[in-house]
């Protein structure tokens, strides 16, 4: 029977110091804490970037322009100048409203300002694939100066000679062909 007892200590130790362990977790009210979704990760930083909207590839431009709404009003309220300021300042005044809307960039952006549609997110390990599959779309669609820019999401137009219609038509048929693109993926 005693060497029942020893062998069985080290995990009897284990449960009470577990048992402590959870005891000193638990509030005051002697409800165990229990790990939700609105408890885990609620460091501020993780708090601000899920309010962080993301566009669609089908956003409006009222609805892109609601969504900057919050991000404008933190510029504001962070010193930045407004648009219509910047435009006509010049030399000194224009470099101390650029650096004062920089400073404010910094605290709004990771906050407030819309991310972009996941098919066309750098983080997005597949956005290069969804940009070269959306110019062979584009291509299909009878433009012929069309291609993916050099940071591998964003598309260029026109080509070399800026070709006018090569321009106009894909952006014409961009938004189809990116829904094509999405629904097939």
């Amino acid at each position: 029977m005693a060497s029942t007892v020893w062998r069985q200590l080290p995990v009897l130790i284990a449960v009470l110091a577990a048992g402590v362990a959870c005891s000193s977790d638990a509030p005051d009210s002697g409800t165990p804490r229990v790990a939700t979704l609105s408890s885990a990760g609620s460091t501020p930083s993780a708090s601000a970037a899920a309010e962080r909207p993301r566009e669609r590839l089908d956003t409006t431009p009222e609805e892109a322009e609601a969504m900057r709404r919050p991000y404008d009003k933190c510029l504001t309220e962070n010193g930045a100048p407004s648009k219509s300021d910047s435009v006509r300042l010049t030399g000194a005044a224009r470099d101390k409203a650029a650096k004062k809307f920089e400073a404010a960039n910094r605290i709004c952006e990771p906050l407030y300002l819309p991310l972009p549609p996941w098919e066309k997110d750098p983080a997005n390990p597949e956005a290069k694939d969804f940009a070269r599959d959306v110019v062979t779309c584009i291509k299909g669609k009878g433009v012929r100066y069309v291609e993916v820019s050099e940071d591998g999401i964003n598309l260029s137009f026109g080509g070399k000679n800026n070709h006018a219609e090569s321009i106009r038509k894909g952006l014409d048929v961009l938004p189809d062909c990116e829904r094509e693109v999405a629904a097939r993926n």
